[in-house]
């Protein structure tokens, strides 16, 4: 059987009741004792790395999960993390720029009622994950959750308490599992003898959300805690003016100042084309600005976050952002 590395981080799978509300405090050994059919499925060793609420999750935790899984990579045939839902989706798509090319499988779960809960969707969904983490089909980033296999840089939570909680967002479920069997619907293959592993991050970038008569001056008040700025805006994208050019000439300073700018969509799937109308088009081609198209918000913001750790040249990074990694943009 392989060895798989179940690396525990916390979340609502790791949780019980206490006076405030549920908390983490449950330990990877004891999450083990409630699935004991995986010792049919594979041998497995236990990491207690974090007890978090995945609220609290940052750059610095998704570095702390990529350190671990290299120092064990040469000992272990596949990983298991057990990881808060809320903001699962962001340390998915940061693990998949974090380590790249891997030919093991890091596979993601966690539930939305606790392991320690009577009638939970953990079991399964731990279950599952190290059936996908045993087989020798899989590889590379993914998460495991609700019988569905679905890619580290597509992944989104879509609904807050339903079992089936997280959508593959403009791409395929890389697989489904039902009653211990998994069907493959997309076939990866890693060419790579070793993954890439990075170990840097540059937290400092800002989502800004427009809403109907947004103020621009945001921008300038960013300046000074951010390196670059994810505008989220309406439909295929674009920029507002309102009777004037203050949202133009605060991109310009922006832009001057030496910090980026991707433009994105609100809307959920199908992505951004800003040619489509003046609005995108102008604001696009006279600052080159960057565009993130299909991919989710969770995989530009670590996709940044990891490209700005590397440099800062405004070339290099619109490189190797649109440089395709784990299928995160087509």
């Amino acid at each position: 059987m392989k060895n798989i590395l179940l690396i525990a981080t916390g979340g609502t799978i790791a949780s019980k009741p206490t006076d405030s509300g549920l908390a983490p405090s449950i330990t990877s050994e004891e999450i083990l004792s409630y699935v004991p059919e995986v010792e049919s499925i594979c041998n497995v060793t236990a990491i207690q790395l974090y007890n978090l609420d995945s609220t609290n999750m940052n750059s610095r935790h998704w570095i702390g999960i990529a350190g671990c899984i290299r120092s064990h990579y040469d000992e272990f045939d596949g990983f298991v993390v057990t990881h808060g839902t809320d903001t699962m989706a962001y340390t998915l798509a940061a693990l998949s720029y974090l380590i790249q090319n891997s030919r093991k499988p890091i596979v993601f779960t966690g539930s939305q009622k606790s392991i320690y809960a009577r009638d939970t969707d953990a079991r399964s969904n731990l279950r599952n994950a190290f059936l996908y983490a045993a087989d020798d089909r899989a590889c590379g980033v993914h998460l495991v959750f609700d019988g569905k296999v679905i890619l580290g840089t597509r992944a989104r939570k879509r609904f807050t308490k339903s079992y089936n909680a997280f959508s593959s967002i403009d791409f395929p479920f890389v697989a489904e599992i039902r009653e211990s069997r998994i069907i493959f619907f997309v076939e990866e293959h890693v060419e790579a003898e070793r993954p890439d592993f990075y170990l840097e991050m540059n937290p400092r970038v800002f989502v800004y959300k427009l809403i109907p008569g947004a103020d621009p001056e945001i921008l300038s008040l960013a300046k000074g805690l951010y390196d670059a700025m994810v505008i989220e805006s309406f439909g295929v994208g674009g920029v507002p003016c309102y009777e004037n050019e203050r949202f133009i000439e605060a991109i310009e300073d922006w832009i001057a100042s030496g910090r980026t700018i991707v433009m994105s969509t609100q809307v959920p799937h199908e992505g951004s084309d800003m040619t489509v109308y003046e609005v995108g088009y102008n604001v696009k081609k006279r600052f080159g600005l960057i565009e993130a198209y299909d991919m989710t918000i969770e995989a530009v913001v670590t996709k940044l976050m990891w490209v700005l750790a590397q440099t800062r040249d405004p070339d290099e990074i619109k490189r190797l952002f649109y440089a395709p990694v784990a299928r995160d943009i087509l």
